[in-house]
């Protein structure tokens, strides 16, 4: 009995996935719930297991293209039986090949020794096909899911919106003090690292609170106002940028925010992050400055109006009460939609992000 193992439904709009990765090899013995293939959607990758044990048949190949719902593969139940089956006709191939040995009377007529001519033999056509692709200077691929999407959401977003940017800079001193003297005991307690993230994580939130017009989007003609604070991170992977959302992050202490980007991290990395980890965030933070970005402009992650750009910490000459210091400064940029936010908010909410960063204590007594 053959089951048919069919592209599941992984979200909603979701339409089609490639096959990144066949785990299990055609004619292998597979259990029932064992990993069978990745699919990797223009969102998220997805291993799809076997529904049954038998032996795998693969109707498709890694790279092809196929719809949700589409049979990729049959799993024929009671065990391994039909694999040497399929490795006898293997053996007799072999077998078939005696066969050129037809063309020995071929010998009879010189004929094919006047075709002499190396240029037939030489059949230079099938080298000038090989370039098309790849030359040794050139390689030609089809883009994956996930690429196609991110070149689309991009190019809507600067299609769409009146994208704006405005900039500041912030004194990280006070930050970076704090952090090096709650270190090992925020360690000790939570059992990971205090990080930056979770310093503009919460500065977000509360200038978000200062400027509710940039907690907000654009649906149509009308203007849909948020009052929770879900803020998406972008994190970069190997297979393209991901912007998983930390919930209620007004409700979660730095220590819970932390864990959370934690899990984010390895998620990423092993490529588990489900759709529902994409989805509802109200603002993106992105920090170009584990990169080495000084400066950038942000582009919105659409249906959302405001995005903040983190940068890379760099010691520069600044000037103190008539004085000139060097301090730890970051650029800071926010870009946010001008059809929903005024300038003199997106100004307000930079500033604010500045002061709470500049002064961490407003953070912790949420003043």
């Amino acid at each position: 009995m053959s089951v048919e193992v069919k592209v599941p439904v992984v979200g909603e709009s979701i339409t089609s996935g490639i096959i990144s990765t066949w785990h299990k090899k055609d004619g292998e013995t597979v259990s029932a719930g064992e990993v069978l293939f990745t699919l990797e959607t223009d969102k998220v990758s997805t291993e799809v297991n076997s529904p049954e044990s038998g032996v795998l048949k693969t109707q498709a190949a890694e790279g092809d293209e196929v719809k949700i719902g589409q049979v990729v593969a049959l799993i024929e139940a009671g065990g391994a039986a039909p694999a040497p089956k399929e490795e006898a006709p293997k053996a007799a191939a072999p077998k078939a090949e005696p066969a050129p040995a037809k063309p020995e009377p071929a010998p009879k007529a010189a004929e094919p020794a006047k075709p002499a001519p190396a240029p037939k033999p030489a059949v230079p056509a099938a080298k000038p096909a090989a370039p098309v692709s790849e030359d040794g200077r050139t390689t030609r691929k089809k883009l994956t899911p996930l690429r196609r999407k991110i070149a689309t959401q991009l190019v809507n977003a600067q299609h769409t919106a009146a994208i704006l940017t405005t900039f500041n800079e912030c004194d990280m001193s006070t930050v970076m003090s704090l952090r090096k003297a709650m270190q090992d005991e925020f360690v000790k307690k939570h059992g990971i690292k205090l990080g930056f993230m979770s310093f503009f994580v919460k500065a977000v939130v509360d200038a978000l609170k200062a400027t509710p017009a940039i907690n907000s989007r654009l649906d149509g003609d009308e203007l849909i106002q948020n009052h929770y604070f879900d803020i998406g991170v972008a994190v970069g992977t190997e297979k393209g940028l991901m912007v998983p959302v930390l919930r209620d992050c007004d409700k979660k202490s730095f220590a819970e925010i932390e864990q959370e980007l934690g899990e984010y991290a390895v998620k990423a990395r092993e490529g588990k992050i489900s759709l529902e980890d994409l989805q509802g965030g109200v603002f993106t933070i992105s920090n170009g400055g584990v990169y080495g970005s000084l400066l950038s402009t942000p582009i919105l992650n659409p249906p959302q109006s405001g995005i903040l750009g983190m940068h890379k910490i760099q010691e520069r000459p600044v000037a103190e009460k008539g004085q000139v210091v060097i301090r730890p400064m970051m650029y800071l940029a926010l870009s946010y939609d001008h059809r929903v936010v005024d300038g003199k908010e997106a100004v307000t909410f930079l500033v604010r992000v500045k002061d709470c960063i500049e002064n961490p204590a407003r953070l912790l007594l949420g003043t």
